[in-house]
């Protein structure tokens, strides 16, 4: 058995769920994966020159690529919202297709991370032994215009020719459920496994700064008005912003540090220094789908979670040691309450045991799909 995973972010990208999915899948079958990187599935855009992709810090930094993995990173034009960019594209694609070939055996799954007229294209030939698509984002949404329309054509193509859909988040599997019946909520999960030990955990004392803290993207998603008022708010506090940004910051007050991105270890390490991790997201269409990975990675570290009530994190309270909060929130209240909530080894190893990527694909039957 071998997977094929057209992938939604390219290998050198900050740990992902798409990562964590391949290497699960070695490790449960110890086959080979062929990993194709994304190609531009939309139009491009002015803001693209105004906002160039930094650097984003991920695998590369880490070293190579493992030997079970290859990985194929297609060119192709920006047409792909275009009835005929397939056939204009494809001209381009034909080593990846000798390359399936080849790397097919009779008993080889489609993966699919983000819907694509290549995907379209793979599903077609009708050679693989099942296929899967595990929607991680509302797609559309990402898009305008032209684009969005496109996209949302080409999930719902995929939707209704893949063996098995999963998904990351309840809203995600309502929208789907439109559309299939075999629908599964997979939810993410973090890296327990690369998670610094419990024991080595830092604690604030008490005549100690507080660090409030985010690791992430910074996008258009983000809530740069509401990290402000926070900031204001608390001039005491030092907040530490770790992440590629994709869209320009507003004024910012002094306690506010942005820093460059960091290798997934090494973000892991820099949580461990935070005594709250804080998700400041909009609540809009996009975010409505978002069940996020810095969720499990701040409980995982024993951290309190300040976010905003968007997606899955509006399902969660204080209970999951979250606390939400929004522009009109008692700010001052909810970080009293937030730096003084701890966990306990304890609690954080169980809430490890609950939550890696492992526990999370083997309860799902991500690889049972017969």
């Amino acid at each position: 058995m071998r997977l094929i995973y057209l992938s939604p972010v390219p290998w050198t990208s900050f740990s992902q769920r798409p990562h964590e999915l391949a290497r699960y899948f070695h490790s449960c079958t110890g086959c080979e994966v062929l990993w194709i990187d994304p190609y531009p599935t939309r139009f491009p855009a002015f803001s693209d020159l105004l906002n160039p992709r930094p650097d984003p810090g991920g695998e590369a930094c880490n070293g190579t690529v493992p030997a079970w993995l290859t990985v194929i990173k297609p060119v192709a034009l920006p047409l792909e919202p275009l009835p005929f960019s397939g056939a204009i594209n494809g001209l381009f694609w034909g080593y990846i297709e000798s390359a399936i070939d080849r790397f097919s055996d009779g008993s080889t799954i489609l993966g699919i991370g983000k819907p694509s007229t290549m995907a379209m294209k793979l599903l077609s030939r009708r050679f693989f032994l099942l296929s899967f698509y595990d929607a991680m984002d509302d797609y559309p949404a990402f898009y305008r215009g032209w684009s969005r329309l496109a996209m949302a054509r080409r999930e719902r193509e995929i939707v209704r020719a893949v063996s098995k859909i999963f998904t990351s988040s309840s809203a995600l599997q309502d929208r789907m459920r439109h559309l299939a019946r075999d629908v599964h909520l997979v939810m993410n999960a973090c890296a327990t496994d690369r998670m610094p030990e419990v024991a080595k955990l830092r604690r604030r004392k008490g005549d100690e700064i507080p660090v409030v803290g985010y690791v992430g993207t910074i996008g258009h998603w983000f809530d740069w008005k509401l990290v402000v008022a926070l900031a204001k708010s608390h001039p005491a506090i030092k907040f530490r912003f770790i992440g590629p940004i994709y869209i320009r910051p507003p004024a910012l007050p002094p306690n506010i540090h942005l820093e460059p991105s960091l290798s997934h270890v090494n973000a892991l390490q820099a949580m461990a220094t935070f005594d709250v991790g804080l998700i400041p997201f909009k609540m809009n269409t996009l975010t409505s789908s978002v069940d996020p990975i810095k969720f499990y990675e701040y409980r995982a570290l024993g951290l309190p979670v300040v976010s905003s009530a968007f997606g899955e994190m509006a399902r969660r309270g204080e209970g999951n040691g979250v606390f939400l909060i929004h522009k009109d929130s008692d700010m001052a209240k909810v970080f009293h309450q937030a730096l003084g909530s701890f966990s306990t080894p304890a609690s954080m190893a169980q809430f490890r045991k609950d939550n890696s990527w492992e526990e999370r694909f083997c309860q799902a039957g991500i690889l049972a799909m017969r």
